[in-house]
């Protein structure tokens, strides 16, 4: 039994980032083959199928990474608050994206929102260091692929202002 609770917070921690994506990625699957392929996107655009493996990847890398900052800090502790609200705060940024840009057809919004992600991703990463560089290393593919994101973001919306934004 002992070992089991030394393993759940590594586990529950790794796992809450992809049960979220998870989540958003059933919501809004039927749009995909309908509005999305619809849209011109510039010839840099990963084919559909990498997105899924990637995000996998990135979101159990980034919740493991949130498990190292929560025990070096000593769990919910004054030493962990700034370093994981700031997680939180891009965690929650993150899965809401999805609903915005697939469900809502906000691109805009979509574009302002990953940039929110953006920005709180780097503090968050930067408050990392200072507690576990491991764990602030686990974050940066989650910000390469951010930037990737959000200058694709960019160029669809740019790119198809004339379709109508929520069909």
């Amino acid at each position: 039994m002992e070992v089991v609770s030394a393993w759940a917070p590594a586990v529950g921690f790794t796992l809450l980032p992809p049960a979220g994506g998870f989540l958003g990625s059933k919501l809004t699957k039927k749009k995909l083959p309908v509005w999305y392929e619809s849209l011109q996107k510039p010839s840099w655009c990963p084919p559909n199928w990498v997105f899924a493996p990637v995000w996998g990847a990135i979101y159990t890398s980034m919740g493991y990474g949130s498990y190292l900052v929560w025990k070096e800090a000593g769990g919910f502790s004054k030493k962990s608050v700034i370093p994981l609200g700031l997680y939180a705060g891009q965690l929650a940024l993150n899965w809401s994206w999805t609903p915005i840009f697939f469900r809502a057809h906000k691109m805009g919004w979509g574009l302002v929102t990953l940039l929110l992600t953006t920005g709180t991703a780097t503090a968050a990463t930067v408050s990392w260091y200072k507690v576990n560089k491991t764990a602030a290393y686990l974050m940066i593919p989650y910000l390469a692929w951010l930037t990737l994101a959000s200058a694709l973001n960019y160029r669809v919306w740019k790119d198809n202002r004339d379709k109508k934004q929520c069909e």
